[in-house]
């Protein structure tokens, strides 16, 4: 039986059948591109756990300078068995540890990951990264003169608790916090990379209240079989 070109059945039938070829060869196009997609997001995790050590690598391939770097990556489960990652770096002969960073700004997620000294207190550097801050305003967080702020700032206070460091406007304190000044004009984005800080490290507290001499003790009961 011929169909009537001008049926609603052909229409409906051809409609089916286009819907069907491009979903598959979208489906195709998907998987093959996957391996590709995963190495891309691996390679920019890399580029930004070096930029939170410091790290130039734009003389030299990212991958093999990280893994020549960072050597271990320990996972730890909170109270409520949420898992997160502490990444091990040996750098110029001493450990660093960077840990991952999540949280919301103005107009989306904001991350990136803080690398602290052997005494899990003291900052060394920070990477941040944005989905779609202000230009000129909050996406300055992944700019070096407000990420060099953090250098050489403590996480904990003379107690030893986490306190995580302030991100306030210039001229405000806060009581029992290190701080750093905010962006001007982007008050939101800055009040969120300071939120973000706080429960982040939050979710560490256990791992970061490790004193050195307990290292490997804490180490391994905390990482996973």
């Amino acid at each position: 039986m011929k169909l009537n070109t001008n049926s609603n059945l052909y229409t409906f039938i051809y409609s089916a059948v286009m819907v069907i070829i491009v979903a598959v060869l979208l489906a195709v196009v998907s998987q093959a591109l996957a391996p590709k997609q995963q190495a891309n997001i691996l390679l920019d995790k890399q580029k930004q756990i070096l930029g939170a050590l410091k790290v130039d690598y734009s003389a030299g391939d990212p991958a093999e300078i990280y893994l020549a770097l960072v050597n271990d990556t320990l996972v730890y489960a909170d109270a409520e068995g949420a898992k997160t990652e502490v990444y091990v770096a040996n750098l110029n002969g001493e450990t660093k540890y960077i840990l991952p960073l999540s949280g919301k700004g103005l107009w989306g997620g904001i991350g990136g990951y803080l690398a602290l000294d052997a005494d899990k207190n003291t900052i060394y550097g920070v990477n941040f990264n944005h989905e779609s801050e202000t230009p000129g305003l909050g996406a300055k967080i992944v700019e070096m003169p407000f990420r060099e702020q953090f250098e050489g700032k403590h996480i904990r206070n003379a107690a030893g608790e986490v306190v995580s460091v302030a991100v306030l406007k210039a001229g405000k304190h806060a009581d029992g916090q290190e701080q750093v000044d905010a962006i001007s004009g982007a008050t939101i984005t800055s009040s969120g990379v300071s939120t973000m800080l706080e429960v982040n490290l939050a979710e560490y507290a256990e791992f970061l209240k490790c004193e050195n001499e307990k290292m490997s003790k804490c180490e391994n009961e905390g990482k996973e079989e």
